[in-house]
């Protein structure tokens, strides 16, 4: 819902800084690891209760997840790079409910584990269709620049930064922000999982 918006502010200033960095010889996919190893930081920080230092280090994350994009179309966008972005992407989003289990395991780890949970359904539900997209030679006429066929939702990247932003900065209320997203993310798996199947069966009339 908000990717399309996000996506207008930040592509220009990515892609200035994306030709800074083509130039210094990095690649698309160190990028990707880098982003990764400072996001993962972000676990050991929420275990901590260091709620503000791991929200700095999710912001770096998704920085660098945005960027490693913009270098992509520079250098040229290719499968394994799009496998292990989205790969790693999903990793991040898991780790950051679990740090908040860690932080204090009696009173989160129920909303914590649906979360997690929900977490799965839509990451199953994207990747199933992105298969089956690829083998029906299903194009993406929203995003032609993706890997992957960008199935869209209710909950998706830029909603589930801002689920996290809340979180660590009204850790108090993990359980009821952690709640609601994980209702949030299941509308968009019924959704996924409807439009999905109604599409593959009409290609394969």
């Amino acid at each position: 819902m908000l990717d399309s918006f996000g996506i207008k502010v930040v592509k220009r200033p990515l892609a200035m800084f994306a030709e800074m960095v083509d130039e210094m010889g990095v690649s698309a996919n160190q990028v990707t690891l880098a982003g990764f190893c400072i996001g993962f930081l972000a676990l050991p920080a929420l275990a901590m209760q260091q709620y503000e230092l791991a929200l700095i280090f999710i912001m770096i994350n998704r920085m660098m997840d945005g960027l490693d994009g913009a270098l992509a179309r520079i250098q040229g966008i290719t499968d394994a790079g799009g496998f292990l972005d989205i790969s790693l992407d999903f990793l991040f989003y898991s780790l950051v409910p679990f740090g908040f289990i860690l932080a204090n395991p009696d009173v989160n780890a129920v909303a914590g584990a649906f979360l997690i949970f929900s977490f799965i359904g839509t990451g199953s539900s994207f990747l199933a269709f992105a298969i089956m997209a690829s083998k029906q030679g299903i194009d993406d006429p929203v995003y032609s620049n993706k890997s992957l066929y960008y199935m869209t939702g209710l909950t998706e990247g830029s909603e589930t930064i801002l689920c996290f932003m809340l979180m660590c900065l009204f850790p108090a209320h993990f359980v009821m922000i952690a709640c609601v997203f994980g209702a949030m993310c299941w509308f968009t798996t019924g959704s996924r999982i409807y439009n999905g199947y109604q599409t593959l069966a009409k290609q394969s009339r």
